[in-house]
């Protein structure tokens, strides 16, 4: 596993080209702030930027603290503690096979209240805004992933585990495990390559550029997204500005994407990553030179795909004795898509299922026509020129439906944004 993972991409933005795209955005960034400040002036006669929309999105950090704390402590004690409870106690039991379901069973049980229902709970009982919605599910989904992980690493290795006189099975340390919750991974291992020092200016940089997407998408969607959609919202639908919303989504989509990729895939990673001395800094391959899209799913988010592929793919096929290659890609296709379509279902608080079919339907379609045997640089072009147009057709929907949401209620029902809603989303 890891000497597949030895090239450090953190290394990649000291190459002079990079670097330049890089100052070009910040540039960008600039020019947004610009903007906002001018355009503030002439309207109101004032230079004052207000970050109203943000603090409206992360609002009532409070309770998304609270509900991650009992989610943290559920996770690192009840997971670990029912293993060594199980395992101390199946080498010992006349009836191994009962036991085994039983465990599973409370097991499965407790997980789907703590970390199934009790985050959609605080979700629409507080009736959290978007961006802790965020957070709040986003956790939840890696906390299940990391606990199913660490569970299928070390139940096969205490089968396996033969009993001597007066010796049980060895169980992992609970300090590996607690490691394991915070580090950049998602596959569970007793130890992890380390680094000898810890460079606190470099955990400085990656947190200020995060702060930094923040306000980058802040401008994105203050500039480019809620004028545009706020007039159409006001407008009769038509074909025509259907169209037009959708080519002015374009370009805030593929930036909100790549601010997306940039703040949490390069920089909140490695900064935990150093932080924990974690040496292994593959979080994502060169996923833009990608002629395929079966390439791009691979190498744009390796943390994920390396789960998927280990613990979906690989499953399956050892369940059918490889007999179903296909249906074992297109359940992880399926598997994927849900998720991402529950993430943004309880992030936006409304049922729209824009991901889900560009997920299932047409990214399955490219992962088997756009594939490994495109070689051609046009099949980059290609490539990329559906990724526009993908981010275009979400940002146009979803902030249309937004709109529709807050401006064209269902009949008798209060509409949920109104009070909370800052007046630049409106």
């Amino acid at each position: 596993y890891w000497e597949k993972h030895s090239f450090h991409v953190y290394d990649l933005f000291e190459i002079n080209h990079i670097r330049t795209i890089y100052h070009m955005f910040i540039s960008v960034l600039f020019l947004f702030i610009i903007s906002t400040l001018a355009v503030d002036y002439i309207d109101q006669g004032r230079l004052v930027l207000e970050f109203d929309l943000l603090s409206y999105a992360f609002g009532k950090l409070h309770i998304v603290g609270l509900a991650w704390l009992l989610m943290f402590s559920y996770t690192l004690a009840v997971p670990y503690y029912a293993l060594s409870l199980w395992g101390t106690l199946y080498h010992r039991s006349p009836v191994q096979g009962v036991l085994s379901v039983g465990a599973g069973l409370v097991l499965s049980a407790l997980q789907a209240a703590l970390l199934g229902v009790f985050p959609i709970y605080v979700v629409f009982h507080y009736q959290l805004p978007p961006a802790s919605r965020f957070i709040i599910i986003l956790e939840q989904i890696r906390f299940l992933m990391k606990s199913y992980s660490f569970i299928r690493e070390n139940v096969p290795v205490i089968l396996k585990h033969k009993t001597k006189e007066g010796e049980g099975p060895r169980f992992p340390t609970f300090s590996s495990y607690l490691y394991f919750l915070f580090a950049p991974t998602l596959i569970y291992r007793e130890s992890y390559p380390r680094n000898p020092h810890i460079r606190w200016n470099y955990v400085g940089v990656m947190f200020a550029k995060i702060l930094g997407c923040l306000f980058y998408g802040y401008f994105i969607l203050v500039r480019l997204c809620i004028p545009v959609f706020m007039n159409d919202s006001n407008k009769p639908f038509s074909t025509r500005t259907l169209v037009l919303a959708l080519f002015h989504a374009t370009l805030p989509g593929m930036l909100l994407l790549l601010l997306a990729f940039f703040a949490f895939l390069h920089c909140w990673l490695n900064a935990f990553a150093e932080m924990l001395r974690f040496a292994d800094r593959m979080f994502y391959k060169d996923w833009w030179n990608s002629t395929s899209f079966a390439n791009y799913y691979r190498t744009w988010n390796v943390v994920v795909h390396d789960w998927l592929y280990y613990y979906g793919y690989r499953d399956f096929l050892w369940l059918s004795r490889r007999k179903f290659r296909t249906a074992a890609m297109l359940s992880v296709f399926v598997v994927s898509a849900l998720v991402h379509e529950y993430v943004f279902t309880l992030g936006f608080g409304f049922f729209y299922p824009v991901m889900f079919c560009l997920f299932a339907f047409f990214g399955v379609a490219f992962n088997f026509t756009l594939n490994d045997n495109r070689k051609s640089p046009v099949w980059n072009i290609m490539m990329w020129t559906c990724l526009f147009i993908g981010q275009g057709v979400m940002v146009c929907l979803y902030c249309q439906e937004w709109y529709a949401q807050i401006h064209c209620p269902r009949t008798g029902v209060v509409p949920r944004y109104n009070t909370a809603v800052p007046r630049t989303t409106l």
